[in-house]
């Protein structure tokens, strides 16, 4: 598989009243043809920031990005998608990147149907005119699991329930064939029936287009699913990144542990589920240390005074802590048997 993105350094802060805050703090990682990226945090990790950063849909002011690299990869040439012009990123967004954000009644237009939403990218992007366009809006539309699709494209977003909306979202960010489709907690909204759906029409759709995704969520449950590689965010940095298999079976970064732990586990019915203590660092105050240090049952006096490297614990599997982690979490073990 090729590469298709490829993020690196990322710093972005937004200067508000209150003060500079430190939203993201070196942000990396790699996107694949065809894969399914998870990116897995508590609000305010800056999940969403990173993702909208990409394709420059972030306020600005406030946010503004300090320093990093977001490459895409398309047609044998390598762009930075952070600094193009904005008829550049035009060209990009919907057509080779799509976007499906988390509440779908805010983001579709309440005085545009649904069908002149879906044929507005087709018609800027694929040059088709607006009959082609109408017949192709009616096949995404029915490709999506939407009834009546001819009928349904003059209704506008309030006509449409919930799990109907999502399906239209979807809809359009697919509507142009784009490479990779960016999906903001596309399920949070829904119940777990239409949820369930969803993930297979998402599943169904990568399958015949061969489209990578990328897939924010703080649904441990949903990751183990769907995703092929797991990024797990806390404060702004990615703590850890793997293979979906392995970091299920072998979390490094205590923050991972933390969630792992945390998830609700069938024939434990008695069992208490456990939490994380504490709360996340106040953004406003640069990182010199470890962001998970206060919350951390394994940390020691190092993590207090220096921000923790990058390091390779595996095949494709990062963490961003100290060397000593792995016998750290081993004495912890042993104290605890």
């Amino acid at each position: 598989m090729g590469k298709l993105l490829t993020v690196r350094d990322l710093v972005i802060k937004f200067y508000t009243f209150d003060g500079v805050i430190h939203a993201i703090n070196g942000m990396f990682f790699d996107l694949n043809e065809g894969e399914t990226l998870a990116i897995v945090g508590e609000s305010g990790s800056g999940k969403s920031v990173t993702m909208k950063s990409l394709l420059q849909l972030l306020p600005s002011p406030p946010a503004k990005i300090e320093s990093g690299n977001a490459y895409f990869y398309r047609n044998g040439e390598k762009v930075d998608l952070l600094y193009l012009s904005e008829s550049e990123i035009n060209k990009i967004r919907g057509k080779d990147i799509g976007f499906v954000f988390q509440d779908a009644l805010s983001a579709l237009n309440p005085v545009l149907s649904i069908g002149r939403q879906i044929t507005e990218s087709l018609e800027t992007h694929m040059e088709l005119d607006k009959k082609e366009a109408m017949e192709r809006a009616i096949e995404l539309l029915e490709s999506v699991g939407i009834t009546g699709a001819r009928q349904r494209l003059y209704a506008y977003p309030h006509q449409f329930s919930g799990g109907m909306r999502q399906r239209a979202m979807i809809a359009i960010a697919i509507a142009c064939s784009p490479k990779i489709v960016i999906a903001d907690e596309p399920t949070t909204a829904l119940d777990v029936t239409i949820q369930a759906q969803i993930l297979e029409l998402f599943k169904e759709i990568q399958k015949k287009m061969g489209m990578a995704i990328i897939w924010i969520t703080h649904d441990l449950g949903v990751v183990a699913r769907l995703a092929d590689r797991v990024m797990v965010m806390y404060a702004g940095q990615p703590v850890e990144v793997a293979p979906v298999e392995e970091l299920y079976e072998n979390p490094i970064h205590p923050y991972t542990i933390g969630l792992l732990e945390a998830l609700p586990k069938l024939g434990e019915k008695k069992k208490k589920l456990t939490s994380i203590e504490g709360t996340p660092p106040d953004m406003i105050e640069e990182p010199h240390f470890c962001q998970f240090a206060s919350r951390c049952k394994f940390a020691n006096e190092k993590c207090f005074k220096d921000n923790p490297p990058i390091i390779s614990v595996g095949t494709d599997h990062y963490v961003r802590c100290f060397e000593d982690i792995k016998e750290r979490i081993k004495v912890q073990k042993v104290k605890t048997v």
